[in-house]
């Protein structure tokens, strides 16, 4: 992804902090997203919500379930659907591997991050993750912890 330092019009409208905690994710796959216009301007301007949604391969195609878009107050008439589902871009081989992937393997789709890329044009980052037991999580917190107090003990030496 690009800085958004370097980039105008990159800009991150929601992002899914708590699905490292919750998964192991093994991989990333950007993808795009078919949105309505009133929701292009909701996210441009409100934002949204990614936490409690999940992607889906149903009947060939790729879908975000339960994903929030607020309403766009100047669209009263022609609005859209809080949550409803919208269906992802990607490619028919990416797509076979994800559907291989949930299916056999028993991976989870889970949205990371919903953007602007560089274009403008809004991108949704999904990883493909297996869920963590509370063992793994109280790993995760412990090493998180070490790192910091680490970061602490040689910023009061140097």
């Amino acid at each position: 992804m690009a800085n958004a330092k370097s980039d105008p019009n990159y800009k991150v409208i929601a992002e899914n902090r708590r699905a490292r905690y919750d998964y192991a994710i093994e991989d990333d796959l950007e993808c795009g997203i078919i949105l309505q216009g009133s929701e292009v301007k909701s996210l441009r301007e409100n934002g949204a919500n990614i936490a409690e949604s999940y992607a889906s391969v149903e009947n060939g195609e790729l879908w975000l379930i339960n994903g929030y878009i607020p309403p766009y107050e100047q669209a009263k008439t022609w609005g859209h659907e809080e949550r409803r589902r919208r269906k992802l871009l990607v490619s028919r081989k990416e797509l076979a591997r994800l559907w291989s992937d949930t299916q056999r393997k028993g991976y989870t789709l889970v949205p990371l991050v919903l953007y602007f890329n560089h274009k403008g044009v809004a991108k949704l980052k999904i990883g493909i993750a297996k869920g963590k037991k509370t063992q793994d999580k109280r790993e995760t917190e412990a090493k998180r912890d070490w790192q910091r107090q680490k970061q602490r003990l040689l910023k009061e030496r140097g």
